[in-house]
């Protein structure tokens, strides 16, 4: 074929019947369209990872009844549900043991385990949907070939073990026919399954899109594109029809959720675009998103992500000294921490962290062994309940101007911190949480409308 498209569809898209036929109206109007990847339907991971936490015997059955009704209600509105039923009701079943499991010890490979089955159900279920419309659709469980490490919520890719097998197991389906598959689950070594972090489905559809050598990947979700900022945040934010491949990953890194922040590597590494529309009115248009565009704008949106963390380490041993960061840095190595932001002065560095990407909601980043050994080299301060602001844009350190059209409308609020200068895409800072929407809506107003 002279072309291929790998097409992802989002919770919202799978959400209920209804918006699974729309799905499917998508997939089958564009022949190119050959593998599908799926998220779980709306909801049904944000329980699963509930069930994970170890719930008493009754908020337990309450969370396992919702997960029930979500699935039964698409599976009942089937021409023929007999077909699936007893597969349903297996996974039903295994979510329903492994959550007993878990309310007696809760570990990050079990909340894996149990979250895996919201794609397991979705794509089960819109196989069937394909099969209706007399559609030959194969399942495929992609843990066959998404081979990764075994940190679980936050596993990472072996992209050369993916193309191997996808070459070996995979191609030959999809030569066969379509192939509906999972987005956002994987298996390690021993064959355990691990998750790619929150929003990695949209990642898995890129891979699986470099392994295939695919010519576009498409991903589906609740809004038509890309815009200069969270509609639900600003109701006058803008589409963007083109966006540049460093343009939309600075956007996904720093929170915007249309894309998931790593969806756009194997996309740039293979230089296949991406299209990003919506399932609910695929006639809206969309945004692509290519390898360059156009008389890029100085500025090109606004990204906000909340949860984030900021740490200050104090220490006058910084003072004309050598060493201090490589000492701070290799004790956040040990701990597998990635720090994001950092700023420096004489004697304390300030360093955010960001909390929003692992499955496990129970899981803290700043741990006390972490902090134990922190507190040995210099003085901790931790701060919470804050959030990032980012304004992407186009060569923003080499622009004249940019202080007066940004900081001017910040003199009102409380700014924690600010990264200027290191990249020319980007200028960001962290405010308070509560002050963060505010924020956007006076930033956009002044930079877009």
């Amino acid at each position: 074929m002279t072309s291929f498209v790998v097409a992802k569809f989002g919770g919202t898209s799978v959400a209920d019947y209804d918006a699974m036929n729309r799905s499917a109206d998508v997939v089958l109007a564009d022949p190119n369209t050959r593998l599908v990847v799926l998220s779980a339907s709306a909801g049904v991971t944000n329980l699963l990872v509930s069930l994970s936490e170890g719930l008493e015997a009754t908020e337990r059955f309450v969370k396992l009844d919702a997960l029930r009704k979500i699935q039964f209600n698409i599976l009942e509105r089937m021409q023929n549900p007999n077909v699936i039923r007893e597969e349903v009701e297996r996974l039903l079943e295994n979510i329903t043991t492994l959550a007993e499991a878990a309310s007696l010890a809760t570990s990050t490979a079990l909340t894996d385990e149990l979250v895996s089955h919201g794609e397991l159900m979705s794509t089960l279920l819109f196989v069937e949907i394909l099969r209706e419309r007399e559609v030959q659709a194969q399942w495929f469980d992609v843990r066959k070939i998404m081979r990764t490490s075994d940190r679980f919520g936050r596993a990472e890719p072996d992209v050369d073990v993916l193309a191997e097998l996808t070459n070996q197991q995979l191609t030959p389906r999809l030569a066969e026919g379509m192939v509906i598959t999972q987005g956002f689950i994987g298996s390690e070594a021993k064959g355990r399954t691990t998750t790619l972090g929150r929003g990695g489905s949209d990642y898995t559809a890129a891979l699986l899109g470099e392994a295939l050598h695919a010519t576009r990947v498409d991903i589906w979700t609740d809004v038509p594109g890309i815009y200069t900022t969270d509609p639900r945040v600003v109701s006058a934010a803008k589409r963007i029809d083109v966006i540049a491949f460093e343009e939309a990953a600075e956007m996904a890194t720093f929170g915007a959720k249309v894309l998931h922040p790593a969806t756009l590597l194997p996309a740039v590494r293979s230089d296949i675009p991406v299209f990003v529309g919506s399932s609910k009115d695929p006639k809206a248009g969309g945004t692509l998103v290519c390898k360059k565009t156009e008389n890029p704008p100085l500025f090109r949106a606004l990204a906000l992500r909340r949860r984030q963390t900021l740490v200050t380490l104090h220490s006058l041993n910084m003072l004309h000294s050598r060493g201090f960061l490589a000492e701070v840095f290799g004790i956040l190595a040990r701990h597998n921490i990635s720090v994001d932001l950092i700023t420096t002065s004489e004697v304390s560095v300030a360093l955010t962290l960001d909390t929003t990407g692992s499955t496990s909601t129970g899981d803290t980043l700043l741990t006390q062994s972490l902090l134990i050994e922190l507190s040995e080299l210099c003085r901790v301060e931790v701060e919470e309940n804050l959030a990032l602001v980012a304004i992407i844009g186009n060569k923003l350190s080499r622009a004249c101007g940019v202080g007066k059209e940004v900081f001017g409308v910040l003199d009102p609020f409380n700014i924690r911190m600010i990264c200027y200068g290191a990249s020319s895409y980007n200028l960001c800072f962290l405010v308070p949480a509560d002050q963060a929407e505010l924020v956007v809506q006076k930033l956009h107003q002044n930079l877009f409308e």
